[in-house]
Formats: structure tokens, sequence, C-alpha cells
């Protein structure tokens, strides 16, 4: 497990460190410069290259001047700017500046009001700028002279390091306070923070380097964590190695309310994706021009009609024998297809994995969801989000780990807010956090064959551990074709993620990076 902690609890954590178990705040400052110093020195050769320590008053500042300390004492070129009053600098911060100017470091001064252009210059020479202006304490916009110094840092060509979080990154939200650091490294400490692990906070951190501060682990149990980061190692164990005697029944049957006309390719997807991730049985049940047309393309995947006249009968006969279903992707939202939703949703009580035009056909009741028998998953993209909530995707993404929990809570359900970081949240529970993945996921339909898959796992394990392997794996099986295509970040294709799904599966379960060529 790797939690994942707020602003708050960070500052809790910090405090029981320092009160409860007597690590002065003098040594975790210098814990996690020293950690930061030897990150860096792994990302660069350190001895041919000059370094800029942009160091604000407060702790990250000090923080700043322990790394300067270190990276001088290697043999780095290095020189500290200090965008602010040498006055301001006080307690932990001011001890470990004296200490990196008494063993011959370089200090240049930019306070507020003075001229930028030693700052300018510093940044110009220098091959590693790091960052220490702000840490994960900053909670108003970044102004005035602070902001003009931040400008400058990312206008810089050096490789941009951040200290704990890019400085003006709200550590919650990951939203940049008025302006921030784009770091292309984050060094962060002790823990990790939510506002990492968001689309807008990993845009602005880039790669993100944990250091250890020697704190005992059973802070993290005291203080709390909003978030767990879903470990390959976690999934991998959950998924087990089938019996010589299993059947296609007992490896479970999928049923998928998808397509429409024009829309065909989403429930192929789904199919495949469940597929390839294990389902024994996969029908699609559609319009019966749908079937019509699917029926000359697909091997492996059965068909049913649903009777626009006999809805119920022929959805409950296309669902009998089934373990899970998956309703919306591509099938319309018109009122037929809203009255096939209703009745699968509300009425049937096996295992629903509920996406795209259903979250649509469901738009403003979430808590009629917590009504519906048997077990629910929801699998929102932002925009869905949004509409089940009432709200705009821009707010959305603002919160996404509160508006995960919100419509958790209010639907009674799974829910897997889908983007970079897929979010999935439990009723009552805590909040999973994916970390695979790429920007070659952005294609048309990767949510149709995550949806596929998320059935698949769902006929073996739990809604939430399904829905957590779902999303890892999904994310995995882009990684692998990046890997195999170069580090291409583009050019993928649904079906391919569905495809690396049986091989990845298979390293999992041998406990080999699932990665490795």
């Amino acid at each position: 497990m790797i939690p994942v902690l707020s602003r708050q609890q960070m500052r809790a954590y910090d405090e029981l460190a320092i009160e409860r178990f007597r690590l002065p705040s003098v040594v975790l400052m210098e814990n996690a410069g020293r950690g930061a110093a030897d990150v860096i020195a792994r990302l660069v050769a350190i001895p041919a290259t000059r370094v800029t320590v942009v160091c604000g008053a407060g702790s990250n500042g000090g923080d700043g001047f322990v790394v300067a300390r270190h990276l001088l004492a290697r043999g780095a070129d290095v020189q500290v700017v200090l965008a602010d009053l040498a006055e301001k600098t006080t307690g932990d911060a001011r001890i470990n500046q004296d200490a990196y100017q008494a063993g011959g470091g370089e200090l240049i001064l930019v306070p507020p009001g003075s001229d930028l252009a030693p700052l300018e210059e510093a940044l110009s020479r220098a091959a590693v700028v790091v960052d220490a202006v702000f840490g994960t304490g900053l909670n108003r916009a970044v102004e005035g002279h602070l902001s003009l110094v931040i400008a400058r840092i990312n206008g810089c060509k050096g490789r941009r390091v951040a200290l704990d979080v890019p400085s003006g990154l709200d550590a919650d939200s990951g939203a940049a306070l008025g302006t921030a650091v784009h770091a292309h490294d984050t060094v962060t400490f002790g823990q990790l923070k939510m506002g990492l692990l968001t689309p807008e906070g990993s845009r602005l951190a880039g790669r993100v380097h944990l250091v250890d501060l020697g704190v005992p682990p059973s802070v993290v149990a005291r203080v709390g964590y909003v978030a767990e980061v879903i470990e390959t190692a976690a999934v991998a164990s959950w998924i087990a190695a089938r019996e010589v005697s299993v059947h296609k029944h007992a490896a479970g049957g999928v049923v998928a309310l998808s397509g429409s006309p024009g829309k065909l390719g989403a429930a192929l997807l789904v199919g495949r994706g469940a597929l390839r991730a294990g389902a024994g049985l996969v029908t699609i049940a559609s319009w019966p021009e749908v079937a019509f047309a699917l029926e000359s393309r697909v091997l492996e995947i059965m068909t049913a009609r649903i009777d626009r006249m006999r809805l119920p009968a022929t959805l409950d006969a296309a669902l009998a024998g089934a373990r899970v279903a998956v309703i919306g992707p591509g099938f319309g939202t018109d009122e037929q297809a809203q009255a096939a939703v209703e009745h699968v949703v509300f009425g049937w009580d096996g295992v629903k994995v509920v996406d795209a035009d259903a979250l649509s056909s469901l738009a403003g009741r979430p808590e009629a969801l917590a009504r519906a028998p048997g077990q629910i998953v929801l699998t929102p993209h932002p925009g869905e989000a949004g509409r089940l909530l009432g709200k705009k995707a821009r707010d959305v993404e603002r919160d996404r780990l509160g508006t995960a929990r919100e419509i958790a809570a209010r639907a009674h359900a799974v829910v897997v807010l889908k983007g970079s970081h897929s979010l999935v949240a439990l009723p009552d529970g805590p909040v999973f956090v994916n970390t695979s993945g790429n920007p070659a996921l952005a294609t048309a339909g990767a949510g149709d064959v995550l949806a596929g898959m998320l059935a698949a796992f769902a006929c073996a394990l739990p809604p939430v551990r399904a829905a957590c392997a779902a999303v890892h794996v999904h994310g995995l099986a882009a990684d692998a074709w990046s890997a195999a295509a170069g580090g291409a970040d583009r050019g993928l294709v649904a079906s391919e993620i569905a495809d690396e799904v049986p091989r990845l599966l298979a390293r999992m379960a041998r406990g080999v990076d699932p990665l490795t060529v």
C-alpha cells in the first residue's frame, strides 16, 4: 500500500514525527534535502553540472539550502538565489542557509522590488534549476514578485527539479494557484501528495520521486491518508491462476448493452476487452439492425436482439445466466435506449458496469442508483461525472477526489473517475489512484475496452478490485505498447489495448515486470 496524503494530513505527519517520535525538524529537513540531492545526482552527472537553486524564505527554501550544500560537496557548481528578504529566513531554514554559506556556497539575493537580472543570469547558465520557493503549505494565489520569479524559472532552458511540490501547485487539488512551476521532475518528501496525482498536478510535476524521511510507518496510520496508489503486485495477487478444469461458463458471462447505428465499434471494443481480460462468454445485446450488422463481423462474440416492442422480455432473456452487464457504450440516449437502461439498471440484480450513454441517461439522478439491486460500478469521464452531479467538467477537474467520493456516496456505487490518474472510489472507504498509462490512451474506444475489461474482471473479483485491476492493467497495456513503439505517445488504437492484456496478465502472474520486453 502506498498512501497519499492531503495538505492537512502532511502537516499533521510532520508534527507527529517531531513531537511524538522526537525527530527534530532540522533532521527532517536534512533528510529531505539529502534525499533530493541523491535523486538529482542520479538524474545528471553532478561533477560537471552547474546548478541554480531558487529558494524562498520558508521551510521549502531550507530544503533547497540542504540540497545546495550536498551538491556543492559532491563537486557541482552551485549557486543559490534567495528570492526574498534575507532577514525573513529564520529557524531551520536559517541554520541551513548559514551551513551552506559557511561551506563556501555562493548566495545571490533577489528580494521583492529588486532587479531580476541576477536571477535571469544564474538561470541562463544552469543545467539544473532546483525550485525551492514554496512547499505544500501554500493555499493562496501567487502574485507579485514571486510570480515573476516562477515565470523566470519556467522560462529557463535547464532541467527543472521541484522540491516537495512545484511552487504554486495546490497540494490537494493539483491546480496552479495563479501560477506554478512546470517541473521536469519533482522530489517529494515523506509521502505522496494528492495534488501530484491529478491530471494538472502530474503535468506540472513531471516525474515524481519519493524520498524517505526516516519517519516510522506508524505515523501514517495515526494521521490517515486520503487515497492509496494501486500497485501492480497487488493486482497480480488478485488474479488467480485458473484451474485446469475451468470452462467458459465458470469463467463468467458478460452481456453488453451496446452499439447503435454509427457506433458499432463501441460494442465490438467492449466485447474484445472482455474476452481479452478473461470473460468466458460475451454477448452484445442491441437493436436488431445493430445485431444484424455485427453478425458478419464477429466470430467469438454472440449477439442478442432487443425487440423495441418487447423490451423487458428480450432484455431479461439476453441477461439470463450472465454474471456482469456493461450498459451504455454507443447505445444511444433516445427514449427506447433510456427505457432499456432503466430496465437493466433498476431491474436486474447482477453486477452492472454503467458507462457512456447510460450515464447520460442517469444525469442528475445519482441517488436513484442507491436503490438499484445488485452491485454497480459507474465509469464516468469528467463531463459525465459533472452531468451526474449538475456540475461543469472544469469543476470536476478542480476537485476530482471530492467528486469521485460524492458520486460514490450518493449513488452507493463504486466509481471510476476516468482521466490521467483515474480514481476508484467507494461509498464509505478509501479512494484508489492509478498511476499507469500515458497520453497514447487519448484514442477513440479506449473507454469501451476499459468497460469490457472491468466486466471480465468482475466475473471473478469484487467490484472494487475489478475496477482497480481494470484501470491499472488498461494503463499498463498502453505503457507496454509505448515501450515497444520506441516511446510513442500517440498512434495507439483501442483494439491494441485489449490485445496487450493476456501477455501482461501472464507476466504479472509470474511476478515478472510486465513492462520488460
